[in-house]
């Protein structure tokens, strides 16, 4: 009789067990996006050991690591496609990344990704860190945005220790300015883990953003984080050489820094019981910095140029409930691909939520390998670009069916510019050469004017209202008392000029 019991407790027991893994499968999923900040492809732990990234390891062992992640050549745009799902040269965010001085942002008729998981019943939508897209004008502000919670800095490059930009306190919670004192890297992860906790004891499911600044300049770490790291062996180039080397140094220490507060996260998403049902996209926002040794090899190139080492990143996704632990995805996904994909995890469509066109693709098909991703993902035209430097000097870049156009120079209008000298082309067939070592151009004219008149296409989609150059507006720019926003006169414009006041 006592067997009998014991065996029915235990039946009861795995049935329960069951029922609770069906219902972490069927019910949508908490999602977390960890955005890391100028993180190179050669500066995480699995696949360089110089670098201790352990919990961002262990997430590409629990998950999916995406091996062929792209995104734009720099902060701002990454970010606006991100949250939009769609190209951001489409609404002029992607020229620039958006400067102190700059009065533009991520336009309020863009539907972003925390406003459509809002109509699915994420009640919770936190950001926690780097906004950088758009600070002068309250209607640029992350709850004006479709979050619910905000707690970080909007602009880029802050002093992680003093949390300043320009000298002038820029460290919020929602629009109230914040006297929280710290490690902006620490801050960022205690805040989020803190939300994390707090917003699972709800029925409803959560979106958590967190966009780290690091390891953005400028290289800032407490010391006994840099004592962890040995000092590089002496290297030509004088005193420029030396300081570059401690930087690279302060650098790999800001990565440590960075991951563990993403396994604090982590340990925040396993305290509450629900890891099976939390979905947790990483990525960085662009390659590594040049000037820096080896962020990127074996790729070319580094932030600020198309070449893969400015746009192909570190990435991988975990979702226990549906990913299968140690996979991985060689298919080209990118930045625009995370809003349709997530909120496809939440059980929504992105098109009926957006009267504008989608650049992105849902790729849940690929990350739980489920099936046929479609023919559109493996042929679609892949597109990078910027002109920070103003139209002179322009960065484009198209790969499709395993090939790549590289154009720099002036603004691409015809395809005479790739002929006549006007501008530098170079084709790789990055099936073969995915490193960019071989220029095809002058063997294949045909393709190099297939694949132009596709970046033609692309570039005539900015609008004449675009973020501008990024030195433009700088001299004699004064920021306002404290990055402070009027939440009730969105249309404020803060900050302003010396020959103004």
């Amino acid at each position: 009789m006592i067997r009998h019991r014991v065996l029915t407790v235990a039946c009861l027991f795995l049935l329960f067990e069951s029922l609770r893994a069906a219902d972490a499968a069927d019910a949508p999923p908490n999602l977390v996006v960890l955005l890391a900040d100028d993180l190179g492809w050669n500066a995480v732990g699995y696949h360089n050991e110089e670098f201790k990234t352990p919990n961002i390891d262990a997430l590409v062992a629990d998950g999916m690591e995406l091996n062929r992640f792209y995104v734009a050549p720099m902060c701002s745009p990454t970010r606006a496609g991100l949250m939009t799902g769609r190209y951001p040269i489409r609404f002029g965010l992607g020229r620039a990344v958006i400067p102190p001085q700059r009065d533009f942002g991520l336009p309020n008729e863009e539907v972003t990704l925390a406003e459509a998981l809002a109509t699915l019943g994420y009640r919770h939508r936190g950001v926690f860190g780097k906004w950088h897209l758009g600070h002068r004008r309250g209607k640029w502000h992350p709850l004006k945005q479709g979050f619910t919670h905000f707690h970080g800095h909007y602009n880029g490059a802050i002093d992680y220790f003093h949390l300043t930009r320009e000298d002038v306190r820029d460290w919020h919670t929602n629009f109230d300015t914040s006297g929280e004192q710290g490690y902006a890297t620490d801050l960022i992860a205690r805040n989020a883990a803190d939300w994390i906790v707090a917003s699972a004891k709800s029925s409803s499911p959560y979106l958590c953003y967190v966009p780290f600044n690091a390891p953005h300049a400028p290289f800032q770490v407490p010391e006994e984080a840099v004592e962890r790291f040995p000092q590089a062996e002496s290297r030509p180039g004088g005193r420029r050489g030396r300081r570059a080397e401690q930087n690279r140094r302060i650098y790999q220490a800001m990565v440590w820094k960075m991951d563990q507060g993403i396994g604090q996260i982590l340990q925040a998403i396993e305290q509450t019981g629900e890891a099976d049902k939390t979905l947790v996209w990483f990525i960085s926002d662009n390659g590594g910095v040049g000037g820096l040794r080896d962020l990127n090899v074996p790729l070319r190139g580094s932030k600020l140029t198309v070449y893969e080492g400015g746009i192909r990143v570190p990435a991988a996704i975990r979702w226990p409930a549906k990913i299968a632990a140690g996979s991985r995805s060689d298919q080209v996904i990118g930045y625009v691909d995370v809003m349709p994909t997530l909120v496809a995890a939440a059980g929504g469509n992105i098109d009926p939520l957006s009267d504008q066109p989608i650049d992105g693709i849902n790729v849940l098909p690929v990350v739980k390998q489920t099936g046929d991703p479609g023919e559109s993902i493996a042929t679609r035209p892949w597109f990078s670009y910027h002109g920070q430097q103003g139209e002179q000097n322009e960065h484009l870049a198209v790969t499709q069916r395993g090939w790549k156009l590289k154009v720099n120079g002036p603004r691409l209008t015809q395809l005479s510019q790739l002929t006549d000298g006007t501008n530098r082309v170079e084709l790789f067939h990055l099936s073969e050469d995915l490193n960019e070592i071989k220029d095809l151009a002058a063997d294949d004219p045909d393709r190099v004017n297939r694949l132009g008149m596709l970046l033609i296409d692309y570039r005539a989609l900015q609008p004449q209202q675009s973020v501008p150059p990024y030195s433009v507006g700088r001299e004699g720019f004064i920021p306002p008392k404290d990055w402070k926003l009027n939440p009730n006169h969105p249309e404020e414009l803060v900050g302003g000029y010396a020959e103004q006041r």
